[in-house]
């Protein structure tokens, strides 16, 4: 079921995406060598706490933590731990909040330290291939034409565009209807209209788009090993241009002014 929110609804969905780009942005503020992914998902859950609102990720079919921390060849989903991170890592966060009865719902990839020009333009051609979809999420367009954007700006560098997993409506639950393929043909899918929220997300990977999961049932890595990146936005359908719902700029303030995050890639 496909379900368009009111404009109210859509100013509360904004504040619980500005919550989670605020989180985001604390974790660009003090991401480093040395620093241990629990530390921060503890960091993200007490802001979360500091906020009123609750991680939507926390117990959802069983994730046991406060955010989804991905690093290197693991393209999402990946398990907080106590291993320190160390230069030459990408470190993708994705974080959920639940507030006002709606969800946001978003992800960056953060650069530590000294990072391979190979690497560094597999970052810039993700973060582009969101805004290349994000153009085409407007009212009367379709579905297939977001995911074509995507797919199209990816794979003529010669990535692999990750079939398994997608983009989402968001609203009251945090995975809605309809999916968002990062892949599809033009004109393909669903017809836009005002006022649905999806999670636009691409997930591209360095080499093969084949994936497998871990043991754990839910870190999901790249089949050959390489790197994955990850962005998302929280995005409304409106006539002419998007809302985008979250906000990088914050994040992408804090990244330049921290030295041990690498954004040369901009």
């Amino acid at each position: 079921m496909i379900i368009y929110k009111t404009d109210e609804e859509i100013e509360l969905m904004q504040i619980s995406a500005l919550l989670v780009s605020s989180a985001l942005t604390e974790v660009a503020k003090v991401l480093k060598t040395g620093m241990t992914t629990m530390q921060i998902d503890r960091l993200i859950g007490e802001f979360i706490a500091d906020h009123k609102a609750i991680p939507s990720f926390l117990n959802y079919n069983g994730f046991p933590f406060n955010s989804c921390i991905s690093v290197n060849d693991v393209v999402v989903h990946g398990f907080p731990n106590d291993v320190p991170l160390k230069d030459g890592d990408l470190v993708s966060v994705d974080v959920g909040v639940f507030k006002n009865g709606f969800h946001g719902d978003h992800a960056y990839t953060f650069l530590l330290g000294e990072i391979t020009p190979e690497v560094l333009k597999l970052v810039r051609v993700t973060k582009e291939s969101l805004y290349e979809g994000i153009k085409y999420a407007t009212v009367g367009r379709r579905i297939g034409d977001i995911s074509n954007a995507i797919q199209v700006h990816a794979e003529k560098e010669g990535y692999g565009v990750v079939r398994e997993l997608v983009g989402h409506g968001l609203g009251s639950a945090m995975h809605e209807d309809p999916q968002l393929p990062n892949y599809g043909r033009k004109g393909s899918g669903m017809l836009l209209k005002e006022n649905l929220v999806l999670a636009i997300e691409p997930m591209i990977n360095m080499g093969t788009r084949d994936i497998y999961t871990d043991e754990d049932g839910w870190t999901i890595r790249t089949d050959d090993g390489l790197p994955s990146v990850h962005f998302e936005h929280d995005v409304c359908i409106k006539k002419g241009q998007a809302l985008v719902l979250s906000d990088y700029t914050p994040i992408e303030a804090a990244e330049k002014a921290n030295a041990n995050l690498n954004t040369s890639y901009y």
